[in-house]
């Protein structure tokens, strides 16, 4: 969600239309494969698992993979810092077309940053936009088995212009609703929050409890993921069981177990993993187990691309017997320190930020507040996930187990591509 305001009196608006369509990561050139990868799917008549892309990608679609799980690590990294809780869990791909569709208005260094930090490289704004588009259509028509869902909406308050080529490059893009409300009426709230429900399958009911006075805009991302095990848990093997806190505390949960799960798996002095998939097996949840003694957090925090893309490519298929705690949990976090901290600076600042393609109001804009809240539920039949982001904008050889009874990682991704969709540490499994 973006969020804007004005120093100055607001002119009559611009009709702003219809906007947005939305996401990111890959290149133009993905949107012929994703389409060819929903003919295949149309037309296959079966629920065979799907092994492959309809081609290979090309070096510079991998390597836009890479610097979006870079940021996925890196928005892992920065928030797990600046939060004390046990479990932090977010989506960075919810934060990023969020902060993608705030991009297309911004110039100059604000625009470097947010393109340096977002992992775009040298790209240019029309094969950044294409790069939301493609990753679009490769996600939502890769596998039929799971329920897939990207949401944008653009809320303007009624007496704010936006410049045409801003609305048009969005609606391009990203596939959103756009609405004029009056802000001053407390019933816009409701809308907005409205569709923030809708948009989630109802996971999340709202993303604010009032409207600031000074803002004119918001720019919403939501993403929807639910996707049933390939192979499901027995719920008669679910049992009570210990699970070992980083402090030492234990805590008692309902531990799922999976008996001789065939499954891609690893171990290696430094990680073990196991990859559960969903549906025709394109959608994964990624488990990751740090070694004994060391601290979750640390230890993610130095988990770079390269290591990602070097664990996940060593997996291999393997029967063993899988654990895992049934658990259901709800997150929030202002993401400001976390961004800056990958450096995006400048579009938090009053005097330095420029957001002028936006609006002809928008070199009086700046990024106020970055928020995102998550949900997300694993039980035995699989997994419920959902993310609202919104950017507030104002003036100026295996073990034979796999047993996640102490903090873990867990990244829930689309493995053919590789693109990552959320990211989590578990330190204490909230009940289901």
């Amino acid at each position: 969600m973006c969020v804007l305001a004005v120093e100055n009196d607001p002119h009559p608006p611009s009709t702003p239309g219809s906007v947005m369509r939305g996401l990111r990561i890959l290149s133009a050139a993905l949107l012929a494969a994703a389409l060819a990868a929903c003919e295949s799917i149309a037309g296959s008549g079966d629920d065979a698992p799907l092994a492959r892309l309809p081609r290979p990608l090309t070096a510079s679609e991998e390597a836009l993979v890479g610097a979006s799980n870079q940021f996925a690590f890196g928005l892992l990294r920065e928030a797990s810092r600046a939060d004390s809780s046990s479990n932090v869990f977010l989506s960075p791909l919810s934060a990023s077309m969020a902060l993608g569709m705030t991009m297309n208005g911004a110039r100059g260094p604000t625009f470097e940053g947010m393109r340096s930090t977002l992992g775009f490289g040298a790209m240019q704004p029309a094969e950044i936009n294409a790069s939301y588009r493609s990753l679009i259509d490769l996600l939502l028509g890769l596998d039929r088995g799971v329920d897939m869902r990207l949401a944008n909406s653009i809320w303007v308050h009624r007496t704010f212009p936006l410049h045409d080529a801003f609305v048009q490059s969005s609606l391009q893009s990203f596939d959103a609703r756009v609405a004029t409300l009056d802000f001053s009426d407390p019933a816009s709230v409701g809308s907005i929050n409205a569709w923030v429900e809708q948009s989630t399958n109802g996971k999340i009911k709202k993303i604010m409890d009032r409207i600031d006075p000074r803002l004119v805009m918001y720019l919403i991302n939501a993403v929807y993921f639910k996707g049933t095990w390939t192979q499901q848990f027995d719920p008669k093997r679910t049992a009570e069981r210990p699970f070992r806190r980083a402090d030492g505390r234990e805590l008692r949960v309902q531990m799922m177990h999976l008996p001789k799960a065939k499954v891609r798996a690893l171990e290696t002095p430094d990680v073990q993993i196991v990859d559960l998939p969903y549906g025709r097996e394109a959608f994964s949840m990624t488990l990751l187990l740090p070694p004994r003694g060391r601290d979750l957090e640390t230890w993610a925090g130095a988990i770079t691309d390269a290591q990602w893309q070097g664990w996940t490519g060593q997996l291999r298929e393997t029967e063993l017997d899988v654990y895992l705690p049934r658990f259901r949990l709800e997150y929030e976090q202002i993401l400001n320190g976390t961004l800056k901290a990958l450096g995006m600076e400048t579009a938090f600042h009053e005097q330095a930020a420029d957001f002028s393609g936006m609006s002809p109001l928008g070199a009086d804009l700046y990024i106020d507040e970055v928020k995102q809240k998550t949900f997300l539920e694993v039980n035995e039949q699989g997994t419920e996930a959902a993310a609202v982001t919104s950017v507030g904008m104002g003036p100026t050889s295996l073990p034979p187990s796999f047993m996640a009874d102490r903090p873990f990682m867990l990244v829930i991704r689309e493995r053919l591509s590789g693109t990552i969709l959320f990211v989590g540490l578990i330190g204490a499994p909230p009940s289901a």
